[in-house]
């Protein structure tokens, strides 16, 4: 079997087909131009420094690029870093598996779906339902195969599907604890919250925001989705039914200055933005620590207000 990126360990040398992930063109002390990477298959990515760099190869490596990288995997501050020998793009003429290059989420995509269409028929009130429903028909191809965002947490294809249903079954453990919560309402909010990323963000391959996520984004984007959706489906606009999901959409990230135009109000909205902050934590924690030595910090999480976490030497 043929090693991936992330199989090979410090010190050893590797001659890849890989893709840029991102890349930065930066200057060093002396005002030479670099480009700071992440170099990436379908295992993982790794960060790179390109010395040699001029101006204009920053276009010649932006994202979503294929190339064909040697080098070596070296300790930098106790995380790999890839020290290159040689890159160039690969040309348009070669045929490069790019389900090769693209990081996937850990269940296949058809049992991912399954268990969401398993979810969406547990949702009895039939406002909720059909609205649901309908949109998980209409953005299909994109909701299953998207990333949920750009790098801060499932970064990669399948993404956005991995996520919500890891946050539907955190809402069945909370809707079994709790006999207040209306699991339908919190099942239709998780399944929905994050399905404005499909016009968000570009797809998985070297995902950017769309113009639509950058000026708009994308819970004012599902929110109009549930309007257009609920004409289609005759559902009074005026309906509680409609304005509670709508709520459920645009509360969701729980504090005004993340995002949300309004901060929940209904138990299941407060429910739907902690389960949503805890997945997207558990993630981007569990991932940092998945290529940081045992005994050692992560670098610090931006999305975790800074903190670095510790990978414990003893592990079970």
């Amino acid at each position: 079997m043929l090693k991936r990126l992330l199989d090979y360990n410090e010190g050893e040398e590797f001659d890849l087909v890989l893709m840029v992930k991102n890349s930065q063109l930066r200057q060093d002390k002396r005002g030479k131009h670099y480009l700071l990477m992440q170099l990436a298959d379908s295992s993982g990515s790794i960060r790179a420094n390109y010395w040699q760099a001029q101006a204009e190869d920053a276009s010649r490596f932006n994202a979503g690029t294929v190339v064909e990288a040697s080098g070596m995997i070296e300790d930098y501050h106790n995380h790999d870093q890839i020290k290159l020998f040689s890159i160039h793009p690969v040309s348009p003429d070669d045929q490069v598996d790019l389900s090769q290059l693209v990081a996937t989420a850990p269940e296949k995509p058809a049992e991912i779906e399954k268990e969401i269409k398993d979810f969406v028929a547990q949702i009895d009130n039939k406002n909720w339902h059909d609205l649901v429903d309908f949109l998980l028909k209409k953005w299909s191809s994109r909701f299953f195969a998207y990333p949920a965002g750009k790098s801060n947490h499932h970064a990669y294809k399948g993404g956005l599907a991995f996520h919500t249903l890891t946050m539907l079954k955190d809402a069945r453990g909370l809707a079994d604890n709790y006999p207040a919560v209306n699991r339908s309402l919190l099942y239709a909010g998780c399944i929905l919250h994050d399905m404005g990323k499909v016009l968000e963000l570009s797809g998985p391959v070297a995902t950017q925001y769309t113009a639509e996520g950058n000026l708009v984004g994308h819970l004012v984007l599902i929110d109009e989705q549930l309007m257009l959706a609920a004409q289609e489906l005759k559902i009074d606009l005026a309906s509680e039914d409609l304005l509670l999901l709508r709520h459920m959409v645009l509360s969701h990230h729980g504090r005004y200055e993340y995002g949300s135009p309004k901060l929940p109000a209904l138990l299941e909205a407060e429910l739907l933005h902690r389960i949503d902050d805890l997945d997207a934590a558990v993630n981007a924690i569990t991932t940092e620590l998945s290529t940081t030595k045992p005994g050692e910090f992560t670098p610090p999480l931006m999305s975790q207000d800074g903190r670095r976490y510790y990978r414990p030497r003893q592990e079970r």
